[in-house]
């Protein structure tokens, strides 16, 4: 029989054999899963736990909060404050940043993270998910240096963890520290997340296509150009057919594409012309971007890498282009035609 291998021990390894994951890196790192978990019981619980429906208020964005947005949040800042490993978070559901409070140690990085990702399908029950991601505090002065909201306003490329956590039929956490994506599930009587699946690799093809298809005459005339040959199938320029998926969960979506391929859009639209897309950059686009890339995939904003802009405040929003590498790459170069 083979030895299952906790993530505890998977980190372990990885610091050991790589280098590439100091100590505290991976204490912070089995902190957020341990939040995850206490999250995944009360997504189970569901109407039991008396955590379904609106909380009646709403977040920066202007978007009403559910109650298990809300239970997230506290449960991830919670569990993150006092452990030394942090100097601060910022979160999708809070205006500004959260410094680590003065009664506990500060550490040297900053976790961001969007607490419950595709809220909206918490009543439905269709999988939903946390996805967090980690940047190193600039050093700007020293370790005493008070930290800023402008110290994580640092490009994707600079993360050094990022992954997520889905809530479905099993709890799985996929997550990348720059050497490839690793998959955990959490195994409910032993109560760790236990590696399932290594060095995850999405095809560089791919007959699905994932986008709000109810948008359509609002999109550019490039997403308009991939998706209308899309569906002409086998009988357009594509010579094949396509599916269409849509889960309307960041998480899910992403989920499907990195067990079995495919392209995930959402992108700029007339609705909204001044903004440049609807997902968050920093909680959601710059995570996500990086454990596609890191499983052979690609992730653009129509133009340019996800990872390569440079944010120009917390709650930045961006368009996103993600999944096959080559549909991706066959989307972008519309763009810039």
């Amino acid at each position: 029989m083979t030895q299952s291998i906790s993530l505890t021990r998977y980190l372990v390894e990885q610091q050991r054999v790589h280098g590439r994951i100091p100590p505290e890196l991976r204490l912070l790192i089995e902190v957020v899963a341990r939040a995850c978990k206490r999250i995944s019981i009360s997504v189970n619980q569901g109407a039991l736990g008396d955590v379904l429906g609106a909380a009646g208020t709403d977040n920066v964005q202007g978007e009403a909060q559910k109650k298990l947005d809300v239970i997230a949040n506290e449960v991830l800042i919670e569990a993150n404050e006092w452990g030394g490993h942090l100097a601060a978070m910022a979160s999708e559901e809070m205006e500004g940043i959260y410094v680590v409070p003065n009664r506990y140690p500060q550490g040297e990085y900053l976790l961001l993270f969007d607490p419950l990702d595709g809220s909206s399908n918490i009543e439905v029950n269709v999988s939903i998910g946390t996805i967090f991601s980690v940047l190193r505090k600039p050093e700007n002065g020293g370790a005493e240096t008070a930290v800023e909201e402008q110290d994580f306003l640092q490009c994707g490329s600079r993360q050094v963890a990022a992954g997520y956590c889905i809530y479905g039929p099993q709890t799985t956490m996929v997550l990348t520290v720059g050497d490839g994506v690793a998959m955990f599930t959490l195994d409910r009587e032993q109560g760790s997340f236990v590696l399932t699946q290594e060095n995850i690799r999405i095809p560089a093809d791919t007959k699905e296509f994932a986008i709000n298809m109810s948008n359509l005459r609002h999109w550019d005339a490039p997403v308009r150009r991939y998706i209308d040959e899309c569906l002409a199938g086998r009988d357009g320029p594509r010579g094949k057919d396509f599916n269409m998926r849509w889960v309307a969960s960041m998480v899910a979506d992403v989920h499907r594409i990195l067990m079995r391929g495919g392209i995930f859009m959402y992108p700029w639209d007339k609705r909204e012309p001044e903004k440049p897309g609807k997902l968050r950059l920093m909680y959601e686009a710059n995570p996500m971007g990086w454990l596609v890339e890191q499983a052979g995939g690609a992730a653009t904003d129509g133009r340019r890498r996800i990872l390569d802009i440079q944010p120009g405040k917390l709650h930045e929003r961006v368009s996103v282009i993600l999944g096959s590498r080559n549909e991706v790459d066959r989307v972008t170069s519309y763009h810039t035609k």
